[in-house]
């Protein structure tokens, strides 16, 4: 399976999406933000970081960049296509994935493992997890989801909704919401569920000895899922 890691100026998950996805199986590339064009790929991944330090709203300069035509052409056609991150910030700014994501609750940077629940299944990125539980990393000072009630309606209706803030029990309530997203919306889909957006960052949930193993579970699961 061919994968490919999008860096922008300003990436600094890159590398680690790169080591995750070869170690899982993918034969990765690593593709320069001002390219014209993506090479023959299964899964575009744009990866976590600040790209352009995060200037005006986060992602909004990234969205704009050369390669992002292509990407966005990809995901059209039904290539897997996957934000991390500032990843998921780039997503909502060129309009693949609905809302848009605002500072955290309390303005702070935050760092830390949460918990997350799976809400659908039904995609290449989730189908025969045997989890519906995850705990992944998260770092980030806007990522904070919000989108109107007609959005979420919508949104809702079309199952779109990818994973959810919850303990560790899968409990989904506000005191286990880190940054205030609404419903504690961790992770969302398009409409046709190939490209997914999700502020958790699984690629450092690898090894068990340096993190844990629950992205481990997710890259393999994904891989099985694509071939």
């Amino acid at each position: 399976m061919k994968s490919s890691v999008i860096t922008f100026p300003g990436s600094n998950c890159d590398r680690d999406m790169d080591v995750a996805l070869k170690k899982f199986g993918f034969n990765n590339k690593m593709v320069w933000h001002d390219d014209n064009e993506l090479p023959k790929s299964d899964l575009v991944v744009l990866p976590g970081g600040f790209s352009y330090g995060d200037y005006l709203r986060c992602g909004s300069m990234a969205s704009k960049s050369r390669i992002m035509q292509s990407v966005i052409n990809f995901a059209k056609s039904g290539g897997l296509v996957m934000g991390i991150c500032n990843g998921f910030q780039i997503l909502v700014e060129t309009g693949l994935v609905p809302g848009v994501l605002l500072r955290n609750k309390y303005l702070e940077f935050i760092c830390k493992n949460v918990f997350v629940k799976l809400d659908n299944k039904e995609n290449a990125y989730f189908k025969n997890l045997n989890k519906d539980v995850l705990e992944f990393h998260i770092a980030h000072n806007e990522g904070n989801y919000f989108c109107t009630k007609d959005q979420l309606k919508e949104i809702k209706d079309n199952n779109q909704i990818a994973i959810y803030y919850c303990n560790s029990e899968g409990k989904i309530e506000d005191q286990y919401n880190p940054n205030g997203s609404i419903k504690n919306i961790a992770g969302i889909f398009n409409k046709e569920k190939n490209v997914l957006g999700m502020m958790p960052h699984p690629e450092r949930m690898i090894d068990q000895s340096l993190s844990g193993e629950d992205g481990s579970i997710f890259f393999k699961n994904l891989i099985n899922n694509i071939k």
